[in-house]
C-alpha cells in the first residue's frame, strides 16, 4: 500500500510507466467521511476520488444505538462486577437509566440519523432532531420526530444528544463550551459522526465539574485515544476506537463497493461513487 501523498507524487511517473492515464486513476476510500483527503488536490492531478456512501449507514446507527443503551443502563459496569466484584450486593453506582420513553435529539438526520430514529422509535422515544433542512412530513411522522430549528431547542430538551454530522469547516468544533452548557445535567452525549465535531477540551471540562451526566463516544481525536488521555477516566464514559462500521457483513460489502469503484475508473468509465467537491 503506497501512502496517498507519496503514490501523487509519483503519479506522473507511474502513467508513464503503464497503460493507464489520470483520467484512469482513483483513490478508493473505504467510508463515508473523507474530510482526511484533500480532494482538490487529488483533482488537480486528475485523480478521481470515491466513497462507499449508504454502505455504512445500518452499523454505524447500530453503534449509537449500542453506545446509548450500554450508557444508560450501565452495561459496562455490570460485566466489570462479575469479573471482579468483593460483595453480592450491586453497587448503587450501577443503577441506569431508561431509554423507553425519553427523549433522544439527533443532530444531523441525514441517512444514518434517519436509521436512528427508525430505531429509536421502537423504543417509544420522543424524537427531535435538528438538520440542515427539514425533512418531509411524512417522513417525520413514520419515524415520530419533531424538528427544531435551532439547535439549542434540542439540546436542552433531550436526555440523550446523539451527533451524526458531518465533518466539515462548519461542524468543527460544532459541540463546544457553550453547546454542553445547555446540556441537561443529566445528559447523555453520544458522538458517532467524527472526533473533532465534539471539542473534547470542552467536554472533559463539563464532565469534571459534573455539568452533564454522560457520554457516549465512537470517535475521537486522535484515533486511538492515548492510554491515560483524560476521557479515559470517568465512569460515565464510554469511548470506543471508531467501530461504527467494524463488522463483518458491512467490511465485506464495503470492500465489493471499492473494488466496484476502482474497476470503473481503470476501465474508463465514470465510479457509482465519486466524490465531487
Amino acid at each position: 500500500m503506497i501512502p496517498l501523498a507519496l503514490s501523487l507524487q509519483l503519479a506522473p511517473r507511474l502513467v508513464r510507466s503503464c497503460r493507464y492515464t489520470y483520467s484512469q486513476l482513483v483513490v478508493v476510500n473505504g467510508g463515508v467521511g473523507v474530510d482526511h483527503l484533500d480532494i482538490p488536490l487529488i483533482n488537480s492531478f486528475g485523480v478521481k476520488v470515491c466513497n462507499t456512501p449508504e454502505v455504512v449507514d445500518n452499523a454505524t446507527a447500530d453503534i449509537g444505538m449500542g453506545l446509548m443503551l450500554a450508557s444508560a443502563r450501565k452495561i459496562l459496569d455490570g460485566h466489570n462486577y462479575l469479573v471482579c466484584h468483593d460483595s453480592d450486593d450491586l453497587l448503587e453506582s450501577s443503577m441506569g437509566t431508561d431509554v423507553s420513553g425519553a427523549t433522544l435529539g439527533i443532530i444531523g438526520m441525514g441517512r444514518i440519523g434517519y436509521k436512528v430514529a427508525k430505531r429509536a422509535s421502537a423504543f417509544d422515544m420522543k424524537i427531535l432532531y435538528h438538520n440542515r433542512n427539514r425533512r418531509l412530513e411524512e417522513e417525520e411522522r413514520a419515524v415520530g420526530a419533531s424538528y427544531c430549528a435551532k439547535m439549542e431547542d434540542l439540546l436542552r430538551s433531550s436526555d440523550f444528544v446523539m451527533v451524526v454530522v458531518n465533518l466539515s469547516p462548519q461542524t468543527h468544533k460544532l459541540i463546544g463550551a457553550k453547546e454542553l452548557a445547555m446540556l441537561k445535567p443529566t445528559a447523555t452525549l453520544i458522538n458517532i459522526s467524527r472526533g473533532p465535531v465534539v471539542d473534547q477540551d470542552a467536554l472533559v471540562d463539563a464532565l469534571q465539574r459534573k455539568a452533564i451526566g454522560a457520554a457516549a463516544l465512537d470517535v475521537t481525536y486522535p484515533e486511538p485515544l492515548p492510554r491515560g488521555h483524560p476521557l479515559l477516566s470517568f465512569p460515565n464514559v464510554i469511548v470506543l476506537p471508531h467501530m461504527g462500521t467494524h463488522t463483518r457483513e458491512t467490511s465485506g460489502v464495503m470492500v465489493e463497493r471499492m473494488v466496484t469503484n476502482a474497476l470503473a475508473a481503470l476501465s474508463g468509465d465514470t465510479p457509482p461513487n465519486e466524490v465531487k467537491v
